[in-house]
């Protein structure tokens, strides 16, 4: 893994993401299988990326890399400015608590807590004490349209109310980067829509938003689109702001 020292290029300082050569394989030898094959991207304060390809192109595993939820094989990344690919285990998580917002097509909330727990989580594990965090969490998810489901469990609630409550929990710490992995994949066209709509509010805030997705209708409401094929960024669509 080649992570690089010292003071980060100029195009790094523009940027909020900066990732060069970036390769991630599976395996090894003859059943090595390459995921993405040297992968150049910068992402700059305040845009709102889509990330486009279909499925197996690589989008979702280059998505991980640049959240800090894998680590790429070879190439180099800095995030914030930071060398990210130098940054120990417990460095990292600390990073992904306070600076970065994920938002899955899964949802990925616990089914066993309360809507307002889902959205307590990252406030606990920073440390918040309770009746602030609970204030937090709720102000949020009257914010999504969720007021009236505090109580509730993700099992109860529609997809779209799941989804709203993950953005809801996604955005508690204020994080500026937001990562959204197919936010509308499990939603019908209207809830979809509505989600759609959150993310733009979110971005006309003032945060940087990355998006993946492999619907091109989706995609065009980012400021740019960067196309991933096998492995490779192939085309680029709009100026970066």
């Amino acid at each position: 893994m080649n992570g690089g020292g010292g003071a980060p290029p100029a195009a790094a300082a523009e940027a909020v993401l900066h990732a060069r050569g970036i390769r991630r394989w599976h395996g090894q030898g003859d059943a090595r299988v390459e995921i993405l094959r040297g992968v150049d991207l910068d992402v700059r304060r305040g845009e709102y990326v889509a990330i486009m390809g279909a499925s197996g192109s690589g989008k979702s595993t280059l998505l991980s890399i640049l959240g800090c939820l894998d680590r790429p094989n070879e190439g180099t990344y800095r995030l914030q400015g930071r060398d990210v690919l130098t940054l120990r285990d417990d460095e990292l998580s600390e990073m992904r608590l306070r600076s970065l917002g994920f938002v899955f097509q899964a949802f990925h909330l616990v089914p066993q807590l309360s809507v307002l727990q889902n959205a307590e989580m990252p406030l606990f594990y920073a440390g918040v004490p309770p009746l602030e965090r609970k204030r937090i969490a709720a102000e949020h998810l009257a914010r999504v349209g969720l007021s009236h489901r505090l109580g509730h469990r993700p099992p109860q609630l529609s997809g779209g109310e799941q989804q709203r409550a993950a953005i809801a929990r996604a955005l508690v710490l204020d994080p500026p980067i937001l990562f959204a992995d197919e936010p509308t994949g499990n939603l019908d066209s209207a809830n979809g829509a509505a989600v759609l709509e959150l993310l733009r509010e979110i971005h006309a805030e003032g945060r940087t938003v990355v998006m993946v997705t492999h619907d091109p209708d989706i995609a065009a409401r980012a400021d740019r689109t960067i196309v991933v094929r096998d492995g490779c960024v192939v085309e680029q669509r709009g100026a970066a702001a």
